[in-house]
């Protein structure tokens, strides 16, 4: 059955669905402090480990059985003391609350660091792909047929073996029978597997019939809220893992009637032949013949 385009309506009806925050946040803490950037990360070992120490400074301070504690600020160092494994000696728990209150903090410490130890650890470790996507995706002939276009590049030393990429392009569209969707559509390319990955690789899509590009122009995909998904997997030679990397083209983004700039000099050695300051830039070229036809 036929799909008729979708053009997004101001006035959105129909049920809601409210996600709850607070239990997906803490349901998935773990993957939250795995995927938080290192500064991030460091900063929120920081404050809990100062929260923490200062739940234990008010009990000790307000059970007063600290020896040699002359006042919050002493007590909340024998906290972390505590809960470092330090002990340096001059201060000690004399009461039975602040032995139990040790106690505690003493095995909360242990897990925590454990824990810590093995979070930091897992990220530290944790194989990234650092790949580099063109900003734009280009629409113009290529050897003589209409192509769309976007470009790849390795920027690690190391090589990914065994890479493959995989390009699937939405929109909105609305049933005959009324009922707007989001469709996907995975794109055909003319080499979607590369033995090495190492320097730069160019995705191609020829434009033909059974394409959802074919016979379209950029107002109609702009209308559909139309967008790519890139999905780059492949083997780091150094980890033998599995990487991955990912990236998204919405309609704005894609620059018909243009080629991708020429990064490589053919006169430079293989390693240093390519030229990455233009790697985002595009060259005017001719478009596909259907929107000359529609201009």
């Amino acid at each position: 059955m036929a799909l008729l385009p979708f053009r997004r309506s101001a006035r959105k009806t129909g049920p809601t669905l409210v996600l709850d925050e607070d239990a997906r946040f803490f349901t998935d803490f773990y993957h939250h402090l795995l995927t938080s950037s290192w500064p991030a990360l460091l900063l929120q070992i920081a404050v809990a480990f100062i929260v923490v120490n200062l739940l234990f400074a008010v009990g000790y301070y307000l059970d007063g059985g600290i020896e040699n504690a002359r006042g919050f600020s002493d007590v909340f160092f024998f906290s972390v003391q505590t809960i470092a494994t330090i002990g340096y000696g001059k201060m000690s728990p004399v009461t039975l609350v602040s032995q139990i209150l040790m106690s505690v903090e003493a095995l909360c410490g242990v897990i925590n660091f454990a824990l810590i130890t093995g979070l930091i650890f897992a990220k530290f470790s944790r194989p990234t792909a650092r790949v580099r996507f063109s900003r734009i995706a280009v629409i113009s002939k290529r050897d003589g047929v209409p192509s769309l276009m976007f470009r790849m590049a390795n920027v690690r030393s190391s090589q990914i073996v065994e890479a493959q990429v995989h390009v699937a392009f939405s929109q909105d569209e609305r049933t005959r029978e009324g009922e707007y969707v989001r469709r996907f559509y995975d794109l055909e390319l003319s080499r979607y597997r590369n033995a090495i990955f190492a320097y730069s690789w160019t995705a191609i899509h020829p434009i033909q019939p059974g394409s959802p590009f074919y016979g379209v122009t950029n107002k109609d995909l702009l209308e559909a809220d139309a967008s790519l998904i890139v999905s780059l997997t492949g083997i780091d030679e150094v980890f033998s893992q599995t990487v991955y990397a990912r990236y998204s083209y919405k309609a704005a983004d894609i620059i018909w009637g243009a080629r991708l700039a020429d990064i490589i000099d053919e006169t430079s050695e293989i390693g240093s032949r390519f030229n990455y300051a233009k790697f985002d830039e595009y060259e005017p070229a001719e478009l596909p013949g259907w929107t000359q036809e529609s201009a």
